[in-house]
Parts: C-alpha cells; sequence; structure tokens
C-alpha cells in the first residue's frame, strides 16, 4: 500500500496517496469514509495507471476545518489538488457521497474528465438509509456524542481482530464500522454533520444530479452497484441508463454498498475492461501525453 502524502491546499493540509504510473485514476471515497476505503483495490488498478486517492477535506487525516463542505465546494477541491498534482485529465472515480462529488465534477470541470464511473453512487434520487436520515434530523448532532462515545469505540477496535480471525467480520461491516467509530472524534463528527445536511435531510437525499447527467456525453461512463445494497438501492444505478444515454452498467449480485471492498478484483477487473472498451472514446484533445498521465512532483 502506498505512503500517504500531504500538500497544503489554500492553507489547509490534504492527505492523499499516490501509487501507480500511467493514465491517470482519481478515487473518490463516501461520508465519513477516506481513502482507507481503497486500500483492496488500490493495488490491483496501480499495476496499469496512476492511482491518486486524497482524504477529502473533513475526512481522513485531512484538517477539518469549519467551512463549506458541500459537493461543489469538494469538486473544486479535488480540481486543485489535480493541479498540485500535475494531473491535467484524470478518469474520476466516486463511492456514495464520492459519486455525487464526481458527477459535480464532471459538471464543474469537464475538461478533466477522462470517464465517469460510479459504485453505489449518492446524487441519484431521494432514497437512502434510515441511519443517515435520522442523523440529518434537527438535533441529532447532540446524540452524536453519546451515540459514538470513546470507550465504544475502543473495545470494538479491541475486538475486531478477534471477530475477523473468527471469521465474523464482513467487508462491508469493516466499513461501516470505521465509519462510526470515526465519529467519536469532535472534529470529524462536525464536519461529518455539516457534509451530511449538504446533501440529506431527514426525509432522504436533498440533492440530485439526473436532470444534469444528459451533459458531456462525450465522456464514458461505468456504474457499478452492488445489487443488495442496505444504503442506496440499485434501482439508483438504473436511473443512470435513463439520464445519460450510452453509459454502461454493471450489477454485482449479492455485494452491498462497498463492492470495491467486497469483491476488489472483479470491481478492478470490471474498470480495466471499460478503460479498454473506451480507449479512443476517452483518449486525450491535444493534450502532451506527459502531462496528461502527470508526473509525481518531487517533495
Amino acid at each position: 500500500m502506498s505512503d500517504v502524502e500531504y500538500v497544503e491546499l489554500h492553507g489547509e493540509r490534504v492527505a492523499y496517496r499516490d501509487a501507480g504510473s500511467g493514465e491517470v485514476i482519481l478515487l473518490i471515497h463516501g461520508m465519513a469514509g477516506s481513502s482507507d476505503t481503497w486500500n483492496a483495490i488500490l493495488p490491483l488498478l496501480a499495476e496499469n495507471y496512476r492511482v491518486i486517492a486524497p482524504d477529502l477535506l473533513g475526512h481522513g487525516r485531512s484538517a477539518k476545518p469549519r467551512t463549506d463542505y458541500s459537493l461543489g465546494a469538494f469538486a473544486a477541491g479535488l480540481r486543485d489538488l489535480l493541479d498540485e498534482l500535475g494531473v491535467s485529465r484524470a478518469t474520476i472515480i466516486g463511492q456514495s457521497l464520492g459519486g455525487g462529488v464526481a458527477m459535480q465534477f464532471l459538471y464543474q470541470h469537464p475538461e478533466y474528465c477522462r470517464r465517469l464511473i460510479l459504485i453505489g453512487s449518492g446524487g441519484l434520487g431521494p432514497d437512502v438509509g434510515l441511519v443517515l436520515r435520522l442523523l440529518a434530523a434537527p438535533g441529532a448532532e447532540f446524540l452524536l456524542p453519546v451515540i459514538a462515545p470513546n470507550v465504544v469505540v475502543a473495545l470494538g477496535n479491541r475486538l475486531r481482530p478477534w471477530l475477523s480471525a473468527a471469521g465474523l467480520g464482513s467487508p462491508q461491516a469493516g466499513q461501516m464500522w470505521q465509519s462510526y467509530s470515526s465519529l467519536s472524534d469532535p472534529p470529524t463528527r462536525a464536519a461529518f454533520m455539516r457534509t451530511l445536511r449538504s446533501v440529506v435531510d431527514y426525509r432522504g437525499q436533498s440533492v440530485s444530479a439526473l436532470k444534469r447527467l444528459g451533459m458531456h456525453l462525450e465522456v464514458p461512463s461505468l456504474v457499478i452497484w452492488g445489487d443488495r445494497d442496505p444504503i442506496i438501492p440499485v434501482a439508483h444505478a438504473y436511473s443512470v441508463q435513463t439520464a445519460r444515454p450510452g453509459s454502461k452498467l454493471k450489477v454485482l449480485p449479492g455485494l452491498g454498498h462497498y463492492p470495491h471492498v467486497e469483491a476488489p478484483a472483479e470491481v478492478a477487473a470490471a474498470i480495466h475492461e471499460f478503460f479498454l472498451d473506451t480507449e479512443h472514446e476517452a483518449a486525450p484533445h491535444g493534450s502532451p501525453a506527459a502531462r496528461d498521465g502527470g508526473y509525481k512532483p518531487v517533495r
């Protein structure tokens, strides 16, 4: 696994991983997540591509300021990160909240996008898991310190290795635990609430990209979804094909909200196949090969 690196953007520290070489992939994680969610698939993708996986502002090892955590702000920050790393175009892959950020990135910065890949994406309809709707309700921020106290998180972290060794911990459960345990940290918790309420209220998802998905159809798109996703229903995957003609869809049987964790080899193979199928469609237009692939600056 690649080491975590850091860059300062607009006075805030942003953590990211940068592995492999060649055509660039930008991986965008979900809410209350971090670049760690890509641990299983990142090495597989890095065999053929340069993979950049940041911790979004307010998440993981990145700074957690009191600031704008909207989809548009995340998209602008990722554009600035690519500029800092010398990358002019990339394939944008987003999971859950990261899918909503990826679609917003395409809308705001289409010149940076070679392909768009959504994995169990948010931003495609109101349906979302009950827990997120309850947490978005007024006053929920006062309950979070009680829901995720440090003592419970510490106990869970001690038990997790034993449960995994006993075969009692699924990859999906592991991801959900990481998200839950991160909320024991007050700055992370505050950033989580700002992020959540920018896209979800007590009625469900409040932001939808469907009306804009028909734009920039020259950018090839792929949707990957687990048919047992308990957080965002697989029906949302099919809505992309209606809103974005020509998009490809791969529904993975038996998988949940984190297919890249539950079946990393299968998801990596689907991504690689999509790259091969769209090699000419996604070819750079007049960009020098060295800059299109980007370079790793010496720090």
